[in-house]
Protein backbone atom coordinates (compact mmCIF):
# COMPACT_ATOMS: atom_id res chain seq x y z
CA UNK A 1 0.00 0.00 0.00
CA UNK A 2 1.52 3.35 -0.85
CA UNK A 3 1.70 6.33 1.85
CA UNK A 4 -0.90 8.19 -0.88
CA UNK A 5 -3.42 5.29 -0.38
CA UNK A 6 -2.98 5.08 3.50
CA UNK A 7 -3.30 8.58 3.51
CA UNK A 8 -7.06 8.35 1.73
CA UNK A 9 -7.86 5.22 3.80
CA UNK A 10 -6.92 7.32 7.22
CA UNK A 11 -9.21 10.49 5.34
CA UNK A 12 -12.16 7.75 4.85
CA UNK A 13 -11.79 6.34 7.94
CA UNK A 14 -12.03 9.54 10.02
CA UNK A 15 -15.15 11.33 8.28
CA UNK A 16 -16.81 7.79 8.60
CA UNK A 17 -18.40 9.29 12.31
CA UNK A 18 -19.28 12.12 10.51
CA UNK A 19 -21.91 10.83 8.52
CA UNK A 20 -25.41 8.63 9.74
CA UNK A 21 -27.34 6.95 7.26
CA UNK A 22 -30.92 7.00 7.96
CA UNK A 23 -32.39 4.69 10.23
CA UNK A 24 -35.47 2.84 10.74
CA UNK A 25 -38.73 5.41 11.69
CA UNK A 26 -36.37 8.42 10.21
CA UNK A 27 -38.40 10.28 7.60
CA UNK A 28 -36.71 10.43 4.23
CA UNK A 29 -36.54 13.43 1.96
CA UNK A 30 -39.05 13.47 -0.85
CA UNK A 31 -36.89 14.17 -3.81
CA UNK A 32 -37.49 14.60 -7.22
CA UNK A 33 -34.41 13.55 -9.51
CA UNK A 34 -34.09 12.99 -13.79
CA UNK A 35 -34.16 9.26 -14.09
CA UNK A 36 -33.94 6.67 -16.59
CA UNK A 37 -35.97 3.47 -17.61
CA UNK A 38 -34.98 1.84 -20.69
CA UNK A 39 -32.79 4.40 -21.77
CA UNK A 40 -35.76 6.77 -21.91
CA UNK A 41 -35.45 10.13 -19.52
CA UNK A 42 -38.16 10.62 -17.02
CA UNK A 43 -38.57 12.83 -14.11
CA UNK A 44 -38.32 10.42 -10.73
CA UNK A 45 -40.80 11.50 -8.30
CA UNK A 46 -40.38 9.37 -4.53
CA UNK A 47 -43.79 10.91 -3.26
CA UNK A 48 -45.77 9.89 -6.61
CA UNK A 49 -44.16 6.58 -6.20
CA UNK A 50 -44.92 6.18 -2.13
CA UNK A 51 -48.60 6.77 -3.41
CA UNK A 52 -48.28 3.34 -4.81
CA UNK A 53 -46.60 1.32 -2.38
CA UNK A 54 -43.03 0.86 -0.69
CA UNK A 55 -40.18 1.83 -2.40
CA UNK A 56 -36.80 0.74 -2.24
CA UNK A 57 -34.09 3.35 -2.70
CA UNK A 58 -30.72 1.70 -3.56
CA UNK A 59 -27.81 3.99 -3.47
CA UNK A 60 -24.71 2.40 -5.55
CA UNK A 61 -21.37 4.13 -6.39
CA UNK A 62 -21.34 4.24 -10.18
CA UNK A 63 -23.03 2.74 -13.47
CA UNK A 64 -20.95 0.30 -15.13
CA UNK A 65 -18.45 -0.47 -12.21
CA UNK A 66 -18.27 -3.94 -10.81
CA UNK A 67 -20.17 -4.19 -7.62
CA UNK A 68 -22.70 -1.89 -9.23
CA UNK A 69 -23.21 -4.08 -12.80
CA UNK A 70 -23.97 -7.21 -10.32
CA UNK A 71 -26.38 -5.51 -8.37
CA UNK A 72 -28.46 -3.60 -11.10
CA UNK A 73 -28.76 -7.16 -12.64
CA UNK A 74 -29.98 -8.52 -9.31
CA UNK A 75 -32.24 -5.82 -9.18
CA UNK A 76 -33.64 -6.53 -12.42
CA UNK A 77 -33.92 -10.23 -12.54
CA UNK A 78 -35.68 -9.85 -9.56
CA UNK A 79 -38.19 -7.20 -10.23
CA UNK A 80 -41.28 -9.11 -10.83
CA UNK A 81 -40.65 -10.31 -6.88
CA UNK A 82 -40.18 -6.76 -5.97
CA UNK A 83 -43.53 -6.16 -7.67
CA UNK A 84 -45.34 -9.06 -6.45
CA UNK A 85 -44.31 -7.56 -2.96
CA UNK A 86 -46.24 -4.21 -3.73
CA UNK A 87 -42.26 -2.36 -3.68
CA UNK A 88 -40.91 -0.09 -6.93
CA UNK A 89 -37.16 0.08 -6.81
CA UNK A 90 -35.17 3.22 -7.65
CA UNK A 91 -31.57 3.12 -8.05
CA UNK A 92 -29.96 6.43 -7.71
CA UNK A 93 -26.09 7.66 -8.55
CA UNK A 94 -24.03 10.86 -9.42
CA UNK A 95 -24.00 9.16 -12.96
CA UNK A 96 -25.07 11.36 -15.44
CA UNK A 97 -28.53 10.71 -17.26
CA UNK A 98 -26.61 9.94 -20.45
CA UNK A 99 -24.68 7.19 -18.92
CA UNK A 100 -28.07 6.62 -17.15
CA UNK A 101 -29.85 5.76 -19.79
CA UNK A 102 -27.25 3.80 -21.21
CA UNK A 103 -26.96 1.77 -18.22
CA UNK A 104 -31.23 1.18 -17.92
CA UNK A 105 -31.40 0.06 -21.15
CA UNK A 106 -28.27 -2.28 -21.11
CA UNK A 107 -29.57 -5.71 -21.56
CA UNK A 108 -26.70 -7.40 -19.01
CA UNK A 109 -27.68 -4.85 -16.38
CA UNK A 110 -31.25 -3.25 -15.92
CA UNK A 111 -32.39 -4.56 -18.83
CA UNK A 112 -35.36 -2.07 -19.04
CA UNK A 113 -36.61 -3.57 -16.04
CA UNK A 114 -34.51 -1.19 -13.31
CA UNK A 115 -35.55 2.69 -13.34
CA UNK A 116 -31.95 4.45 -11.94
CA UNK A 117 -31.69 7.99 -11.25
CA UNK A 118 -29.17 10.94 -11.48
CA UNK A 119 -28.03 12.67 -8.41
CA UNK A 120 -24.73 14.50 -10.20
CA UNK A 121 -24.80 17.04 -7.15
CA UNK A 122 -24.71 14.20 -4.21
CA UNK A 123 -27.67 16.47 -2.77
CA UNK A 124 -29.97 13.26 -2.34
CA UNK A 125 -27.42 10.80 -1.28
CA UNK A 126 -26.53 13.56 1.70
CA UNK A 127 -29.81 13.95 2.60
CA UNK A 128 -30.01 9.99 3.28
CA UNK A 129 -27.01 10.76 5.29
CA UNK A 130 -24.78 9.00 3.20
CA UNK A 131 -20.79 9.92 2.51
CA UNK A 132 -20.37 11.44 -0.61
CA UNK A 133 -16.93 11.65 -2.16
CA UNK A 134 -15.23 13.69 -5.16
CA UNK A 135 -14.51 12.04 -8.93
CA UNK A 136 -11.45 10.38 -8.67
CA UNK A 137 -8.99 10.72 -11.45
CA UNK A 138 -8.48 8.12 -13.73
CA UNK A 139 -10.97 5.83 -12.64
CA UNK A 140 -12.29 3.86 -15.36
CA UNK A 141 -15.74 1.86 -16.07
CA UNK A 142 -16.30 -1.83 -17.15
CA UNK A 143 -16.16 -0.26 -20.45
CA UNK A 144 -12.78 1.36 -20.16
CA UNK A 145 -14.58 4.82 -20.19
CA UNK A 146 -13.86 7.47 -17.73
CA UNK A 147 -15.44 7.80 -14.85
CA UNK A 148 -16.23 11.71 -14.26
CA UNK A 149 -18.27 12.31 -11.29
CA UNK A 150 -18.08 11.19 -7.76
CA UNK A 151 -19.27 8.29 -5.94
CA UNK A 152 -21.49 7.59 -3.31
CA UNK A 153 -21.54 4.33 -0.83
CA UNK A 154 -23.69 1.45 -1.64
CA UNK A 155 -26.78 1.66 0.75
CA UNK A 156 -30.38 0.28 0.15
CA UNK A 157 -33.68 1.91 2.39
CA UNK A 158 -36.56 0.31 2.23
CA UNK A 159 -39.61 3.03 2.53
CA UNK A 160 -42.90 2.44 4.01
CA UNK A 161 -45.69 4.08 2.49
CA UNK A 162 -46.08 6.58 4.70
CA UNK A 163 -42.25 7.93 4.03
CA UNK A 164 -39.98 6.40 6.65
CA UNK A 165 -37.29 4.25 6.75
CA UNK A 166 -38.25 0.99 7.48
CA UNK A 167 -35.09 -0.80 7.24
CA UNK A 168 -31.69 -0.05 5.83
CA UNK A 169 -29.01 -2.54 4.54
CA UNK A 170 -25.59 -1.51 3.59
CA UNK A 171 -21.82 -2.87 4.19
CA UNK A 172 -22.46 -6.10 2.35
CA UNK A 173 -21.94 -7.39 -0.85
CA UNK A 174 -23.95 -6.40 -3.50
CA UNK A 175 -25.92 -9.72 -4.09
CA UNK A 176 -26.56 -9.66 -0.57
CA UNK A 177 -27.56 -6.27 -0.53
CA UNK A 178 -30.78 -7.59 -3.10
CA UNK A 179 -31.78 -10.34 -1.14
CA UNK A 180 -31.91 -8.85 2.16
CA UNK A 181 -33.94 -5.88 0.46
CA UNK A 182 -36.09 -8.50 -1.03
CA UNK A 183 -36.47 -10.04 2.05
CA UNK A 184 -37.01 -6.81 3.82
CA UNK A 185 -39.73 -5.94 1.54
CA UNK A 186 -41.77 -9.60 1.78
CA UNK A 187 -41.78 -9.02 5.46
CA UNK A 188 -43.12 -5.48 5.16
CA UNK A 189 -45.99 -7.00 2.75
CA UNK A 190 -46.41 -9.80 4.63
CA UNK A 191 -47.60 -7.87 7.37
CA UNK A 192 -49.99 -5.13 5.84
Amino acid sequence: MTLRHLAWTFVLLATTTAFAALKAGDPVPAFSAPASLAGKPFTYSLKESLAKGPVVVYFYPSAYTEGCNIQAHEFSSRADQFAAAGATVIGVSLDSIQRLNEFSADPAYCAGKLAVASDGDGKIARAFGLRVSGAQRGAIDTRGKEIEHGFTERTTFVVKRDGTVYAAVGGVSPEANVAQALALVQKLSATR
